[in-house]
């Protein structure tokens, strides 16, 4: 799923923003003060930073700067009057700089932030939204109770596939709901809804019963491998994973 880092005074309008682009996308928010902004790009690295201008002065030029300097690939997409433009002007001339002016309704909100960070949007009748994400890359979803085993994998896989984990069976079917992927990497030895129920729930939807899905296993006896076969899953690989052997089970599955 897409990242956003909203950026601006924590008021009803920012507040509307991130319920609006949550039911799509990743969103944190940030308030509009540079050590904030700063302290949060060290461990987030958003696909896009949405900045609401009300009660920007030139003294945030410095965040500015420092979003040109130093994050000079992640788009930049401001919201606000013409006057709260003009404070910054300078950097519009950028191309990672643009600006929607205020006021402005939810769709064209919408609409320049799916353009922005490669995504279609569609305006049902009822006037509610689907948005889908423009893959340049297969998805893999990893779901892993354990963090550690989360961010391994995903440093083992991520140079070749877009990568989304959840911590849990149920966290990841609510995440598919949003951004179905091409195939999963699923914990057998979950707690409280372990692999087996997630897959059961997985091929009970029939939006994602036909998503492979790949079972990680730290048990290696044969009854239990048995057990995980029976099944019959699009694959299974035992813990710790290897790099080059979970990227060629991964890619067979996937392309198959």
């Amino acid at each position: 799923m897409k990242k956003i880092l909203l950026v601006g005074k924590i008021n009803d309008a920012v507040k509307g923003i991130e319920q609006l682009l949550g039911n799509h996308f990743h969103v944190q928010i940030c308030p509009l003060h540079y050590e904030a902004v700063s302290d949060m790009l060290k461990v987030v690295t958003p696909d896009l930073i949405l900045i609401s201008l009300v009660g920007a002065y030139e003294e945030h030029n410095k965040i500015f700067n420092m979003l040109q300097a130093d994050h000079g690939q992640v788009p930049v997409l401001t919201i606000g009057t013409e006057a709260e433009k003009r404070t910054f002007l300078q950097f519009y001339n950028e191309q990672q700089f643009d600006n929607l002016i205020r006021p402005v309704d939810n769709t064209k909100i919408l609409e320049n932030v799916c353009a922005k960070i490669g995504a279609l949007l569609t305006v049902r009748a009822d006037g509610s939204y689907e948005v889908k994400e423009v893959r340049t890359r297969k998805l893999v979803m990893i779901v892993d109770d354990n963090a550690a085993t989360l961010r391994t994998i995903k440093e083992m896989i991520q140079d070749n596939y877009d990568v989304t984990v959840a911590t849990s069976g149920m966290k990841a079917l609510t995440a598919m709901g949003k951004n179905p992927p091409d195939l999963i990497l699923l914990d057998y030895e979950m707690p409280v809804c372990d692999g087996k129920q997630t897959l059961e729930m997985i091929r009970a939807d029939d939006e994602f019963k036909d998503i492979p899905v790949i079972f990680l296993t730290g048990v290696s006896d044969r009854a239990h491998i048995e057990a995980v076969l029976t099944l019959k899953p699009a694959g299974y690989m035992l813990k710790p994973a290897i790099k080059e052997k979970l990227l060629e089970i991964i890619d067979k599955t996937i392309n198959a």
